[in-house]
């Protein structure tokens, strides 16, 4: 079956229009909105919690480059993603089944199924410890609610488009506002914080530094949004146009562009706050998400911050977890040319995700929900090239992208990209080894 046929099943990933349909009437701005929002909720998810929280507790400032450069990546990456969705009709998942062998191509499956489940795990447990955190319960039975929450949240696409859309932003929204209180009651040392921005050299040198700031790039620049974004825009795609092609483009760029620079401000916003509260205060070993959330309270003098954090913290997870099933529906029909339908994608996702994180529980105890998920997030990131350097090898291909091929600063700019993240994973395995 050729590429083109393949196309997820939810409504929210919709087929590119046959080669002889009519042709769409133009588009208004506004109708490309919504897949930037998907894809920033990926970069909001528990796991970015777990890195921003460890990073500003550890180090304060220092690590706020770090996410500043992973930020910048990752609308780099997710614009190279969207434009080859908008310009060949097809998701990356498609292209690397229809350009690699076979062999290669399940190669690239597994690593993006790998990435996924570990995108998962990171996103049940977080969601286990904010259940943990309002309701009392044990981090056990906050792990199988996260489940039953995160089917809850899949069957809203069985309502429409819109309903999910509707939810997902207003928990974005409401995610926001609890930032905003919380900074305020922090008061964070503001002139630090722009002096974080300056790249440190003990980033090289310092095995926990580079652990942690390897895990922020992990867990802000993810493979499987890159999968995902291709799929989300890839109806606007397909058109022979250029007027078309273009008006799509600088639809999805706006949309793509907002959307991550929102998660941006959220992820150094947690940062902020780690470094105001934690790190200020002498309490640098904080890297739990309940200890966190208990030291809140006492450290800010309210109640009510305790439970913003928590509350955030359930909404991000939930979120989440939209992105991650729908992202395994498009690499294993991208891949595999395998249909399955959403509810039996998400059993699978959800089985796979619950095991690890009982085992974590059963392992480290109540505590050791962050160490699991910081791992799963260094694991994102080794897993992160196998997905960029397809990804820019296509977008920088004439054959396949024509006039819309990437070129001269962007095409430099995606390569050096490409290759920060395979140094900072090669120090990374090196200091394990023989650090």
């Amino acid at each position: 079956m050729d590429a083109h046929s393949v196309a997820p099943e939810s409504p929210l990933v919709p087929a590119p229009a046959p080669s002889g349909a009519p042709r769409r009437p133009a588009r208004a701005w506004f109708s490309f909105i919504g897949a930037g929002a998907l894809i920033a909720v990926g970069y909001m998810d528990p796991g970015n919690w777990a890195t921003s929280l460890a990073g500003g507790a550890q180090f304060g400032y220092t690590l706020l480059g770090v996410v500043a450069a992973a930020s910048l990546m990752a609308m780099l990456l997710q614009w190279l993603s969207s434009r080859i969705g908008v310009v060949t009709g097809r998701d990356l998942a498609e292209l690397s089944r229809a350009h690699y062998s076979r062999r290669t191509a399940k190669i690239l499956w597994l690593a993006s199924e790998v990435a996924i489940i570990a995108t998962d795990v990171a996103e049940v447990v977080g969601s286990a410890v904010a259940l943990q955190l309002l309701l009392g319960v044990s981090l056990t039975v906050g792990v199988l609610l996260a489940a039953v929450g995160s089917f809850v949240m899949l069957l809203l696409p069985r309502r429409g488009a819109t309903s999910l859309e509707t939810v997902v932003t207003a928990l974005i929204l409401f995610v926001a506002l609890c930032f905003v209180v919380q900074l305020a009651l922090a008061r964070p040392d503001w002139h630090a914080a722009l002096a974080g921005f300056q790249p440190s050299p003990k980033l090289v040198t310092d095995v926990g530094m580079l652990w942690v700031a390897t895990g922020i790039i992990g867990a802000t620049v993810m493979p499987h949004n890159l999968y995902l974004h291709s799929a989300l825009v890839k109806e606007h795609g397909g058109s022979r146009r250029s007027s078309e092609i273009r008006a799509a483009l600088r639809g999805v760029n706006a949309d793509t562009i907002g959307s991550l620079s929102f998660a941006f401000v959220i992820n150094a916003a947690l940062l902020i706050l780690a470094a105001a509260i934690f790190h200020a205060s002498g309490h640098t070993s904080v890297t739990d998400l309940a200890d966190a959330q208990r030291l809140i309270e006492p450290l800010l003098g309210h109640h009510w911050a305790g439970v913003l954090f928590a509350a955030a913290l359930l909404a991000c997870g939930l979120n989440s977890t939209v992105t991650g099933t729908l992202a395994g529906q498009v690499v294993m029909e991208g891949f595999l040319n395998f249909k399955v339908k959403a509810w039996q994608r998400t059993i699978m996702t959800r089985l796979v995700a619950i095991g690890p994180a009982l085992g974590a529980v059963a392992l480290f105890g109540e505590h050791g929900s962050n160490q699991l998920l910081v791992a799963s997030q260094v694991v994102l990131s080794l897993q992160l090239p196998l997905a960029v350097i397809p990804l820019v090898r296509f977008a920088t291909d004439r054959g396949l992208m024509g006039k819309w091929r990437i070129g001269g600063v962007a095409m430099f700019a995606a390569w050096v990209c490409t290759a920060v993240i395979l140094l900072m994973n090669g120090a990374l395995l090196w200091q394990a080894a023989f650090g």
